[in-house]
């Protein structure tokens, strides 16, 4: 890894979804319709009060590896896309390695 270069931002999204074959289904979707370049899919545990019910569950959370500039895109098509009423959508801006910074903006596409 060249570290003389200057890290590039790479934008983060989280969502969570109640089945493994939603998260599967919404990830490859993102990447297919090359909203991320990338997609991670983690089984957790959640808990948290719904409805003035105390709940805990399992759940599936999915990390959205894209461009800052493709946020609103992917942003408004998860929502759309999405089953819950509410679904968890947070984003974060990283810095990342040149190369990886530079894969992620070749996945993504960005219409202008």
């Amino acid at each position: 890894m060249d570290c003389s270069n200057p890290l590039q931002p790479v934008a983060v999204a989280t969502t969570t979804v109640d089945s493994a074959e939603a998260a599967q289904r919404l990830a490859q979707a993102a990447v297919q319709a090359r909203l991320a370049a990338c997609v991670q899919v983690e089984a957790i545990t959640s808990h948290y009060v719904w409805q003035g019910q105390q709940e805990a569950g399992v759940e599936w959370r999915l990390v959205f590896k894209t461009l800052p500039q493709a946020m609103d895109a992917l942003a408004q098509w998860l929502h759309a896309a999405h089953p819950y009423d509410v679904p968890q959508w947070l984003v974060r801006t990283e810095q990342a390695a040149p190369a990886y910074a530079e894969w992620v903006a070749q996945q993504v596409a960005v219409k202008k």
